[in-house]
């Protein structure tokens, strides 16, 4: 069988499922994280094993409701007792696994069910597997004894599910009081969903029942989907001293999986049918689970875009405020007046901006420049926006995550980790805006000294003062786009004409221009800088999330590597093309076929409820 590259294709999709992780709460996700768990391990348990030993013998999970028999079946199967049933519930815990002495090269490995310890005595632990070695059973045939699909015991429900998952046939046994329950069912559906190959024990049916109670079950089947699965009705008797069911009672059930193991065509077609039918449930399930890892990544997506909007918009208000005359007030504007005087020098700035070309120096020298306060008031002005900015988007950032169900989920596992209030600006936060500003102060009057300009300019600017010039630039840059309205036109964009025509006096117009675009691009970089910074904080909590990018793509991927491989191997695929003949039924028609057995002379009508012959597969002889 050309299986190499479906199997391989198989494995690429245990990896991406491996990888799935769903953290967000998002609806459905929870659901979705399961149920890659349940297919990654529908993959290890069965689906790789089988199609990596396709000649494994035919391993039958004999699972069911509690109380409905299953160990005192499987043990008068085999004639002698490997599997304790009880009355306390729930009985069985761990599972027990029967196969012929020579078939015990298949399950001493971890071929199958890799995740259960390999034991040879009984044993109470869930997570251990007991295997034992009975030549009554015929080769090539495997039974285990799974715990109850009901249980009361979360590990013992979880158990029976993965039991059944890793089985080529279900011979699901219920009882005549149970058999309509709720759970039964629902593992049934499921049966139904993946086309795995069933059988239905109805054990324990009172003999006053057995005309309605079988036939009823029958139609219920029908109705879900299991018309062609054979149905054994069992009726209510007692036990020998051993625990054991009549011989009478349970040999067409033997002679029925003998003929199963037996007949090689048809092992293969239940085996054939019940993986064909697995590899596509898993491939049906996968656009969802692939969905759900879509719109992960784009909620933790919106949430970065969140976050960075409100940092942006950070910085993009101190880019405004330091360009529209905010900053020329107060203790700013007042530093400046200090610096440049008033009165006659403000009247001579204003009547005659070419005396103040050949003069301003003149006006100026003598007077003790208050550079230090201005520098001061410049840095105190500009460290007061950009820290309220930074708290204000460090608070609306939590305000959009916190209106989000994922970000609010992600925000309470941060502070239940001890991390830091994120609604307010980081500790370092003042002390970095500090340092941002003294070194663009810095940084300006660099600018200024090293600009080229003609011996006669560089002569005024000294005798200026470069910090002087660098001031005055300064406030060129916080009124340039003349932003302000109202009175502030009268103070801010007079203040700005005045330092601009005393640059212009000192270096010339186009250098002003120049060194005052240079100097605000450098500033709006070194803004954005700092809440790139503060973002971080933001892009830390994001990053620990595992979400694995462009997941939903590889799933996608993956599955399509997997038709396509199916579609080249003509063995499975003629396996799902002959679903009819892989079912091990008894007969074909609208109801299951119904088989009954009463125990011998317990004074019924015999006639009555043998309905059918014990005579198996009938219908199935020609088709061989």
């Amino acid at each position: 069988m050309p299986t190499n590259e479906l199997a391989q294709s198989l494995r690429a999709l245990r990896e991406h499922l491996a990888a799935v992780q769903l953290p967000l709460p998002l609806p459905g996700a929870d659901e979705q994280q399961r149920q890659a768990r349940a297919m990654r391990e529908q993959l290890d348990d069965y689906v790789l094993p089988r199609l990596e030993s396709i000649d494994a013998p035919l391993l039958c999970v004999v699972g069911g409701s509690t109380g409905a028999g299953k160990s005192t079946l499987v043990n008068s199967l085999l004639g002698r007792r490997v599997t304790q049933p009880g009355v306390i519930r729930p009985t069985t815990r761990s599972p027990v696994l029967v196969h012929h002495p020579d078939d015990a090269r298949w399950f001493d490995d971890e071929r199958v069910l890799p995740g259960l310890i390999r034991a040879t005595v009984s044993s109470q632990d869930a997570r251990s597997l007991q295997l034992v070695a009975e030549p009554s059973l015929p080769k090539g045939l495997a039974l285990i004894d799974a715990p109850d699909v009901d249980s009361v015991v979360d590990q013992n429900r979880a158990l029976a599910a993965q039991l059944l998952q890793a089985a080529d046939l279900w011979l699901f046994v219920t009882s005549a009081a149970r058999y309509a329950d709720a759970v039964p069912w629902d593992y049934l559906r499921r049966a139904v969903e993946r086309k795995a190959a069933v059988a239905v024990v109805l054990n324990r049916v009172p003999p006053a029942a057995m005309v309605e109670v079988p036939p009823h079950l029958g139609q219920m089947m029908t109705e879900r989907g299991l018309g062609d699965s054979a149905l054994f009705a069992v009726p209510e008797t007692t036990t020998d001293d051993e625990g054991m069911l009549p011989d009478s009672a349970v040999s067409p059930i033997r002679t029925w999986l003998a003929t199963l193991a037996a007949d090689q065509n048809t092992k293969a077609a239940v085996v054939m049918q019940t993986l064909q039918g697995a590899i596509t449930s898993l491939t049906d399930q996968v656009p969802a689970l692939a969905s759900a890892a879509d719109d992960q990544g784009e909620a933790l997506e919106q949430l970065r875009q969140d976050a960075l909007a409100q940092y942006g918009e950070a910085s993009r208000a101190v880019a405004v405020q330091t360009a529209d005359g905010t900053l020329l007030r107060g203790e700013v504007l007042a530093r400046w007046h200090e610096f440049v005087g008033t009165g006659e020098f403000m009247r001579a700035v204003e009547q005659k901006i070419s005396w103040l070309r050949d003069r301003v120096w003149g006006a100026i020298a003598g007077k003790p420049p208050e550079v230090d306060k201005m520098q001061v008031a410049v840095e105190n002005g500009l460290e007061a926006l950009v820290r309220e900015e930074g708290t204000a988007a460090a608070e609306r950032a939590d305000a959009a995550w916190r209106a989000n169900p994922a970000g609010r989920a992600l925000l309470e596992r941060h502070h239940a980790a001890g991390g830091e209030d994120l609604s307010r600006a980081s500790a370092q936060f003042p002390s970095a805006v500090a340092r941002m500003v003294r070194d663009w102060q810095g940084d300006v009057i660099e600018l200024v000294s090293g600009e080229g300009m003609s011996k006669r300019s560089r002569a005024r600017l000294l005798a200026f003062g470069i910090n002087g010039a660098s001031v005055a630039l300064m406030v060129v840059i916080f009124a340039q786009t003349g932003g302000v309205t109202g009175a502030e036109i009268g103070i801010a964009g007079g203040t700005s004409v005045v330092a601009q025509r005393l640059l212009e006096a000192l270096i010339g117009d186009d250098a002003v221009r120049k060194l005052a675009t240079q100097a605000k691009a450098d500033l709006d970089t070194r803004v954005q800088a700092l809440m790139a910074g503060e973002y971080a904080r933001y892009e830390d909590v994001l990053s620990r999330v595992s979400a694995t990018e462009h997941l939903g793509d590889e799933l996608r991927q993956a599955v399509a590597d997997i038709t396509a491989a199916r579609s080249d191997d003509r063995a499975l695929t003629t396996g799902a093309d002959t679903e009819g003949s892989a079912r091990p039924q008894l007969e074909t028609g609208e109801q299951p076929q119904t088989i009954t057995f009463n125990q011998l002379g317990a004074g019924t009508d015999h006639d009555e409820a043998e309905t059918v012959q014990a005579e198996l597969l009938p219908h199935e002889q020609g088709d061989r």
